[in-house]
């Protein structure tokens, strides 16, 4: 596919005129531009890395797009997922996605699949298209997207970026690397947080997003050295580009099916021992926490174990700070005993998640507590709308 008959495919006026930049350049020109017009490229995931990465593909003159995603806009999308509108919040971002790449590019055949990937439709999905674009925030999907074009033989243009940093590379490509080369065994679940957890700079997408953009133009052309056995990284802070050389593993196993990711990155064991240890935390809801508020008691700490930026945005009256990673790592608990003086422990976080970690941590140091169910998230919700979400 990418080396298809260029005699059959024509541009229009329309065309020589949207394209002449790229005409003008002799590593493009016009056989290039065809190359451009001929491909089809698949994109996993329109969030931070999707936007930028689709709104320069389309711009570039690709001639089919697919677009893999099930969510929905959301406000806090808007900061960094450029290919979306605030008029697009609560809509479907394929939609909003393939409403944009018309705007730039309307002669774009954009195939909209909106559904999770799985090992069930990956191969069907991924196999119409010349490269892959994996633009996604999550260790399953990661290698399954890489099993699934090890399978087909397809180029896998990845991305990954967490706060202020970035990485880039191209798996799968002439004989280059995979992602399982990188990443033999996935990380334990939870070890690594996502940008919902520990955020992300914004314009960071657009950077290593366009790079990911780069790389798939350069391979459909079949010009310079694209970032195969090389892993790019990228501080924004330092404003710093490092490269890693990345070889074949050659004990690495065979892949010869997809299988089960969620199982491989142990996320099925991880989800049960947390509803086992949360099975024995108590709970209570934002609504019986503002009831004791409004009462007057005081035999009770409300311990809040967010970070203390996010503490900054908001906070539920009387809370005390201890950001859970005090707690795991010993001086926390210590903290925690002495604020208690005999008093109820009640903990809150941003959704539950964190405070009911941190009651499971403080349990095992003889502790009891009570986790507020959707933390602050559900008090401005159900409670107090002046507390900003986040």
């Amino acid at each position: 596919m990418l080396n298809p008959n260029l005699d059959e495919i024509q541009l229009t006026k329309d065309d020589y005129e949207r394209y002449s930049r790229h005409l003008i350049l002799p590593e493009v020109g016009l056989e290039g531009q065809k190359r451009l017009k001929a491909a089809a490229v698949l994109c996993i995931g329109t969030g931070g890395l999707g936007s930028p990465l689709l709104l320069y593909l389309a711009a570039a003159g690709i001639g089919r797009i697919g677009i893999v995603d099930f969510d929905v806009v959301d406000h806090s999308n808007l900061q960094r997922q450029v290919i979306h509108g605030t008029s697009w919040v609560g809509k479907p971002k394929i939609e909003s996605a393939k409403n944009r790449i018309h705007e730039i590019n309307p002669d774009c055949q954009v195939d909209l699949y909106e559904t999770r990937i799985s090992s069930e439709n990956a191969l069907d999905i991924l196999k119409p298209y010349d490269v892959v674009v994996d633009g996604t925030d999550n260790f399953p999907t990661r290698y399954l997207v890489n099993d699934a074009c090890v399978l087909l033989d397809k180029p896998n243009v990845y991305g990954s970026i967490f706060r202020f940093e970035g990485q880039a590379t191209v798996f799968n490509y002439e004989g280059g690397p995979n992602y399982r080369d990188l990443y033999p065994e996935p990380p334990p679940p939870g070890m690594v947080p996502s940008c919902a957890e520990g955020g992300v700079l914004g314009v960071l997408c657009g950077i290593i997003g366009t790079i990911q953009a780069t790389e798939t133009v350069k391979i459909i052309l079949g010009q310079g050295n694209t970032l195969s056995g090389r892993l790019m990284l990228y501080n924004a802070l330092e404003m710093s580009f490092r490269e890693l050389k990345l070889r074949p593993n050659p004990v690495r196993p065979v892949i010869e099916k997809l299988i089960d990711y969620e199982q491989f990155c142990g996320i099925p064991q991880a989800k049960a021992q947390e509803a086992q240890e949360q099975m024995d935390i108590s709970e209570m809801t934002v609504k019986d926490l503002k009831e004791l508020i409004d009462s007057g008691a005081k035999d009770y700490v409300l311990l809040d174990v967010r970070n203390p930026h996010e503490y900054e945005i908001g906070k539920i009256p009387g809370s005390v700070l201890i950001p859970l990673s005090e707690i795991e790592n010993g001086p926390g608990v210590d903290k925690v005993k002495e604020m208690l003086n005999g008093h109820r422990l009640i903990a809150h976080c941003k959704m539950g998640g964190r405070s009911a970690k941190a009651l499971g941590i403080l349990k095992q140091a003889g502790i009891e507590g009570t986790n507020v169910k959707g933390g602050i998230t559900a008090w401005s919700k159900e409670v107090d709308s002046s507390v900003p979400t986040y």
